[in-house]
């Protein structure tokens, strides 16, 4: 599989951004990652595949139920790689056991869940089910084996909708969450995956360490996707306007993918209990500030004109629970880690839209 050439200027510059220490990590590594074929997926799986010989990894296993869609992209890498198999795989209910060379594998990424708000609040039971029986499921199997990692993907929404004060969100605000209503299936699987997380971790010694994604975006993401720099980037790539479902005032920070793999591996590699926000803080911007960037980058990469407006989406719940504000306190992963995102959101919006191009809007 060829790569786009901004994929594998990403790929280097993540490589580059990990210490000696944490490469060393990966060398007889066997590594398993559940939810291969999302978002995240697309970097992880080509980032471990195209450095599988410098990093001296062994062979990667990736598990997903394929639920949201077929994912060519992925077979045909497994294709080209024969130390890379790809099962499908509901983690909720299917027994790895059954899946040959589960029992090898020493670095574990547990990510299989739905992350888009659209698509979680079809599938409310499956979101849960994934965060907390498939996590429970992959816990019980390794809580006795000699593994080097295991990496939980938590979310940035069990924060949910922080009072000013506690923007800048750093590790140790406990949130302010709805257990009801249309995101709760995903924000509380989540908060109780964590607790799933510190409890195995204290019992038997396991070296699980959590990261709490902050909105990241870039290529892997799909057109459909239904998250904000997904639907800009479809409006960009079809000429058509921007349209934004909400009064463009909410705020956030972007974390374009490479930064944020980066923060990942760095999770991954630590080694012992801990838990990270992983994103950029700054610039914190608004929605219709996002919008604006996109407008001037649309005519950059692709020449078209487009436009930013508002409308009022016909689901009643779209903007249920929806925080005002998102942005982390990174200084933890910053100090303890050596994190430090460069990637700016000007910029990565503008290698996301040139991804898209060269790829004629295809994975």
């Amino acid at each position: 599989m060829n790569l786009n050439r901004i994929v594998l200027k990403d790929m280097d510059y993540i490589i580059e951004n990990l210490s000696l220490k944490e490469k060393n990590c990966f060398k007889g590594s066997n590594i398993l990652i559940t939810g291969c074929a999302g978002f995240l997926g697309y970097y992880f799986i080509n980032f471990f595949t195209s450095k599988m010989d410098c990093l001296g990894i062994n062979s990667i296993i990736g598990l997903d139920n394929f639920k949201l869609g077929k994912a060519d992209w992925i077979h045909n890498i497994a294709k080209e790689n024969s130390n890379l198999k790809i099962y499908n795989f509901d983690i909720t209910k299917d027994n790895i056991e059954n899946i040959e060379g589960t029992e090898n594998c020493n670095l574990i990424i547990h990510m299989a869940s739905i992350a888009s708000p659209i698509f979680y609040r079809q599938y409310p039971i499956e979101t849960l089910d994934a965060n907390i029986w498939g996590l429970r499921n992959l816990l019980d199997f390794y809580k006795n084996k000699n593994i080097k990692g295991f990496l939980f993907f938590s979310s940035s929404e069990i924060y949910g909708n922080p009072t000013y004060e506690f923007i800048p969100t750093s590790e140790e605000y406990n949130g302010n969450v709805s257990p009801l209503g249309p995101r709760a299936c995903y924000d509380e699987s989540k908060r109780f995956g964590e607790t799933m997380c510190y409890l195995f971790s204290n019992q038997y010694n396991m070296p699980i360490t959590i990261a709490r994604p902050f909105n990241n975006y870039g290529p892997g993401m799909k057109l459909d996707d239904q998250r904000v720099p997904a639907d800009f980037a479809k409006a960009v790539f079809e000429n058509r306007d921007i349209v934004m479902f909400s009064d463009g005032s909410p705020t956030r920070t972007f974390c374009y993918i490479a930064d944020a793999i980066i923060g990942y591996l760095k999770v991954l590699t630590y080694g012992k209990f801990d838990y990270f926000n992983i994103g950029i803080d700054t610039p914190e911007i608004s929605i219709k500030e996002l919008a604006d960037i996109y407008v001037d980058k649309a005519k950059k990469i692709f020449g078209h004109e487009c436009n930013a407006q508002f409308q009022i989406s016909s689901d009643k719940d779209y903007l249920t629970n929806n925080p005002a504000r998102r942005c982390p306190d990174i200084s933890k992963a910053k100090t303890t880690l050596m994190y430090n995102p460069s990637i700016d959101v000007e910029t990565g919006v503008e290698r996301f839209l040139e991804y898209i191009k060269i790829n004629n809007g295809e994975l």
